[in-house]
C-alpha cells in the first residue's frame, strides 16, 4: 500500500473511533451538568465516585485491548474460530475482574476516607459506586465488544451507539435524578442507575449487531459462550494485564499530579482541572488514531506484510502529529477562549483563574506532542502483542521521571502548577523516546525474520 492508501485506511478507521471517544467524553460532561444543576454536594460526590470507578475500569479495559490486536490478526488470516474464541475470553476475564473488584466499590467509603475524603462525601461516593459497581460488568463487556467490531472495521457501529447513548444517559438523567415523569427523585443514586442502564442498553445494542450482522454472523460470539477455553484465556491475560497495568500507571501518573497541584493551593488545582478538560477533550484524538493504528498492525502482522506495518505506524504518526501542531496554534492562541465556559461570570477569582490556565494550556501544548508520541508507540507495539516491556517502560517514565520531576518543579523550585505539568511533559517524553526505541527495536527483528 501507498502513504495515500494508508492515510485513508486509517481514517476511515480512526474518524468513527475518535468520535465514539468524543461522544463516551461527552456523555460524562451531561452527567457533571446534570448533576451540578441538582446539587453541588451530589455534585462533589459524583467527582470522587467517577474517578474511583475510572482507575478501576482501566485497569480492567486491557483485557478488552488485548482482543483488538489479536481479532485483527486473526481476520488477516481468515480464522473465524480464532476470532470467536479470543473476543469470549476477553468477555470472561472482563466479567471475573468486575466481579473480583465488585468488593471494592460495595465497601469504598472506608477506602476513600483512608485517602483523607471527608465522612459526608465518600458515604455519597459509596453509595453511587454500590449501584454504579453493577455497571462494569456491561461497560467492560462494552468495550471488549468494541475491539471486536473495530478489529472487523466496523467502526461507524461503534460511533453511532456511542452517540446514541448520550442521548440515552441524559434521558434516564432527567427522570431518575430530578425525578421527573413520576419517577422517584433519586439524586446521585438516579445518577448512577442512569449510567447502569445506559450501559446495559449499550451492550445490548453492539451485541445484536455482533450476532446478526452480515459478515460477523458467522463469528457465533454468544453460541454456547459458557463453554471455557483455557488456551485463548492464557493467551488474552498474557496480553491483557500488562496494557491494564500500563493504563493504570499513565491514570495514577495523572491523579498524582492533581495531589501535588493540590498542595500549592485550591486555585492552581481548579485552573488545573479545567485545562486538564480540554486537554483530555483533543486527546481523544489521538487515542482514536492510536486503535486504528493497533488493528492495522494487527492485520499487518497477519498477512506478514512487515514493510505496511512499518509504513502504517509512519502514517499513524503523521497524522497524529498535524493534530497536534492544529491543537498547539489553538492552546497558544486563544487559551482564554477556551477556559471561559467553565468558569461562571461572577466567581470572584475568574481573573486569577484565567490566568493560571493559560499558562497550563501553554505547557499542554508542548504536553500534546509528547503525550500523543507515546500513545501512538503503544498502539502499534500492542498491534504487533509487545506489551510488557512496553508496560514497563511507561510506568518508570511516568513514576521514576515525571512525578518526581513534577514535584521537584512544582513544589521544591516553586514554579507552581506550570511546574508539575512540565514534570509531565519529562516523564511523557521520556516515555515516547522509549516507547519508539522498543518498536524499532521489534520491527527490525520482524524484518530479519521475515
Amino acid at each position: 500500500m501507498t502513504y495515500p492508501q494508508h492515510i485513508r485506511a486509517i481514517l476511515i478507521l480512526g474518524l468513527p473511533l475518535i468520535g465514539s471517544h468524543l461522544a463516551q467524553f461527552a456523555v460524562h460532561v451531561v452527567d457533571t451538568i446534570m448533576l451540578g444543576w441538582y446539587d453541588l454536594t451530589a455534585l462533589a460526590a459524583s467527582v470522587l465516585a467517577t474517578s474511583f470507578f475510572f482507575v478501576i475500569f482501566i485497569m480492567g479495559s486491557g483485557f478488552a485491548f488485548a482482543v483488538m490486536p489479536m481479532v485483527a490478526e486473526a481476520a488477516e488470516q481468515q480464522d473465524a474460530m480464532r476470532i470467536r474464541r479470543v473476543t469470549r475470553m476477553g468477555m470472561w476475564l472482563s466479567a471475573v475482574y468486575a466481579l473480583a473488584v465488585l468488593p471494592a466499590m460495595i465497601w469504598s467509603g472506608p477506602l476513600l476516607q483512608a485517602f483523607g475524603q471527608t465522612e459526608e462525601l465518600s458515604g455519597l461516593a459509596q453509595d453511587y459506586l454500590r449501584i454504579a459497581g453493577i455497571g462494569l460488568f456491561p461497560s467492560l463487556l462494552v468495550m471488549v465488544l468494541k475491539s471486536y467490531l473495530a478489529s472487523m472495521e466496523r467502526t461507524q457501529v461503534v460511533l453511532w451507539v456511542t452517540v446514541a447513548a448520550i442521548g440515552v444517559n441524559a434521558g434516564l438523567n432527567w427522570l431518575l435524578i430530578f425525578g421527573n415523569a413520576g419517577m422517584p427523585e433519586l439524586g446521585l443514586r438516579g445518577a448512577a442507575l442512569a449510567s447502569v442502564l445506559t450501559q446495559v442498553a449499550t451492550f445490548v445494542a453492539m451485541a445484536l449487531f455482533a450476532a446478526r450482522a452480515r459478515g460477523l454472523r458467522e463469528h457465533a460470539l454468544f453460541q454456547r459462550i459458557w463453554r471455557s477455553d483455557p488456551g485463548a484465556l492464557r493467551e488474552v491475560f498474557r496480553l491483557g494485564w500488562p496494557i491494564g497495568l500500563t493504563n493504570l500507571a499513565e491514570s495514577g501518573m495523572f491523579s498524582a499530579s492533581a495531589l501535588i497541584i493540590g498542595l500549592i493551593g485550591k486555585l492552581p488545582l481548579a485552573a488545573h482541572g479545567i485545562a486538564l478538560q480540554i486537554a483530555s477533550a483533543t486527546f481523544m484524538i489521538h487515542i482514536g488514531l492510536s486503535q486504528a493504528v493497533t488493528v492495522r498492525a494487527g492485520r499487518a502482522l497477519g498477512r506478514r506484510d512487515i514493510v505496511g506495518l512499518g509504513r502504517g505506524g509512519v502514517t499513524g504518526v503523521g497524522l497524529s502529529l498535524a493534530v497536534v501542531g492544529i491543537t498547539m496554534i489553538i492552546f497558544l492562541g486563544m487559551p482564554e477562549l477556551l477556559i471561559r465556559g467553565f468558569i461562571a461570570p461572577d466567581e470572584p477569582q475568574r481573573d486569577a483563574i484565567l490566568r493560571v490556565g493559560a499558562q497550563l494550556l501553554a505547557v499542554a501544548a508542548l504536553f500534546q506532542l509528547v503525550d500523543a508520541g507515546q500513545v501512538m508507540a503503544l498502539g502499534v507495539l500492542r498491534g504487533i502483542q509487545d506489551t510488557r516491556v512496553p508496560m514497563v517502560l511507561a510506568a518508570v517514565s511516568y513514576w521514576v521521571m515525571g512525578i518526581p520531576a513534577s514535584y521537584v518543579l512544582g513544589i521544591t523550585l516553586g514554579y507552581g502548577g506550570v511546574g508539575v505539568w512540565l514534570g509531565l511533559v519529562i516523564g511523557l517524553a521520556f516515555a515516547t523516546v522509549l516507547l519508539w526505541w522498543r518498536f524499532l527495536r521489534m520491527y527490525r527483528g520482524l524484518q530479519q525474520g521475515a
